[in-house]
């Protein structure tokens, strides 16, 4: 997470996010193919501009080998697009971010995170999904939806698909849709069912002409999929559909139909180890330089501070916040500029957490006090929200040399205090207890005679579904046996 920047939206040309835009089955297929656009001058330009925010929203470009073998896997597949026949018109980007996320804008600008990288086994599996985004540019969908889309004014970009309308449709309301939204394009340029249709159907495609195997296509959805599931279990959610999927088909809807558009017979490279070999050493999870998240626990090593959520609540780290989330209510943390005092950068984040259009919310009052030798204020608003009456609070502390942090809890009426831990925990750290957070990284090992899966699971730097984890991240199933020579991924410190 960049924390020395303030939050902002992003209307960076309608992203088009390869998780959130929703995709659709395969099954009703169009009769007629979208007309394929070529790269215009002005295309050039407007993803030129978009391009450095897009790279602050998203943790910042990764550079080095892994880099490299990505952008040359994404240059392939996006030729075979007709957007362009040369590989240097496209700007092939890996993302240190922790989210499963990949995208395109018009201009040659493709994106994938290091996590979902992480997640694909295979060279294909890559491909495939940078394909399915390139697909949606080929198309012009972005520019088809912006013509009727009207702009949003969001409350703050969390930089995170986790977070993205993290409320849902749940009693808190429209309210915390607007606070918890990860941006403005995401809610203005969702795209058609023909449209999510057309971009699976040429990112298929596009593998084909590229000499992979199409199935690729189905068997990264799965992987997704059950990562979903995944993250469902450890939260302890009832629904297999993880909060940010709520409004979107979720991705296992999607392996029958990839696979039958594919053909079951299909073949083609997957360049399994040169892919596990090209993506080996890759940060997983939370960057330390953006903050970590272990369990409760939210520790910036760099920046000195760490917090911890209260019990029963789950934290995602964003590129621009961290959002904190439970049954009895949500919250965000973050950052900003303080210049007037904390009465002032109060106001203004109540004042920025209301649209143009609605009554500017406003603290009935502001309360002063000290945190952890910090100081520190607060203040509260009840709010009418379509399900009723929620109070927000903006608790923000002053870390000197013009530098605050704050959160932005949304909780039923009375029922705020179930954040007083959290906000009570906020404290500065020794340099020695910031050294002691080290990044998980992805390593790819060799199968060895009397390896299985429960003892290499073991190795994990997790203790929670250590086993569940290395099923998933390696597309593997529950009575999956190993055989030595085989590369497998774990994640270490």
């Amino acid at each position: 997470m960049n924390w020395k920047r303030t939050l902002r939206t992003t209307a960076a040309l309608g992203t088009l996010t390869f998780l959130v835009t929703g995709p659709v089955p395969l099954g009703a297929q169009s009769s007629r193919a979208p007309k394929v656009y070529a790269i215009s001058a002005a295309d050039k330009s407007q993803g030129a501009q978009a391009h450095p925010e897009l790279l602050a929203e998203f943790g910042g470009a990764l550079t080095g080998s892994q880099a490299n073998y990505v952008s040359q896997v994404g240059k392939r597949i996006a030729v075979q697009s007709g957007l362009s026949n040369a590989a240097g018109d496209f700007t092939v980007t890996l993302l240190n971010s922790p989210v499963n996320n990949a995208f395109a804008i018009p201009g040659g600008y493709v994106y994938v995170t290091r996590q979902l990288t992480a997640l694909m086994n295979n060279e294909a599996e890559l491909a495939g999904v940078l394909g399915h985004e390139v697909g949606h540019v080929a198309a012009r969908h972005s520019a088809q939806r912006q013509k009727t889309a009207q702009r949003n004014q969001i409350l703050g970009v969390l930089g995170s698909v986790l977070a993205g309308a993290v409320l849902g449709d749940n009693a808190f309301g429209q309210l915390g849709q607007r606070i918890f939204s990860q941006g403005s394009q995401l809610l203005t340029l969702k795209f058609s069912r023909s449209q999510e249709l057309q971009a699976d159907q040429l990112g298929i495609t596009y593998l084909k002409r590229a000499g992979y195997d199409p199935r690729a296509m189905s068997s990264v959805l799965e992987s997704l999929a059950r990562q979903n599931a995944l993250e469902a279990q450890l939260r302890g959610s009832t629904s297999q559909t993880p909060e940010w999927a709520s409004t979107h088909p979720d991705p296992a809807s999607r392996v029958r139909s990839a696979m039958t558009y594919a053909g079951s017979s299909a073949t083609g490279m997957t360049n399994r180890d040169g892919f596990l070999s090209g993506i080996d050493g890759l940060v997983y999870g939370d960057d330390p330089k953006q903050g970590v998240v272990d369990g409760r626990r939210f520790t910036h090593p760099t920046l000195r501070f760490a917090f911890e959520a209260p019990d029963g609540f789950f934290m995602v780290n964003g590129t621009s916040a961290v959002t904190i989330s439970g049954s009895s209510g949500k919250a965000q943390f973050a950052g900003g500029k303080l210049t007037g005092g904390l009465d002032a950068y109060i106001t203004n984040v109540f004042a920025g957490l209301t649209e143009s259009n609605q009554t500017r919310i406003t603290p009935s009052s502001i309360e002063r006090t000290t945190v952890n030798g910090l100081t520190a204020a607060y203040g509260i608003s009840r709010v009418q929200s379509s399900s009723g009456t929620v109070d927000l609070v903006v608790f923000a502390y002053d870390f000197g040399n013009g530098q605050a942090y704050h959160f932005v809890a949304l909780a039923q009426a009375g029922g705020a205090e179930v954040f007083t831990p959290m906000f009570r925990s906020l404290r500065r750290i020794t340099a020695a207890e910031g050294g002691n957070v080290k990044p998980r990284l992805l390593r790819v090992v060799t199968v060895k005679q009397g390896d299985t899966v429960r003892s290499l699971a073991a190795r994990m730097a997790y203790t929670d579904a250590a086993t569940e984890r290395f099923l998933v991240l390696n597309g593997l199933q529950a009575n999956a046996t190993l055989t030595p020579g085989q590369k497998v991924k774990l994640v270490t410190y």
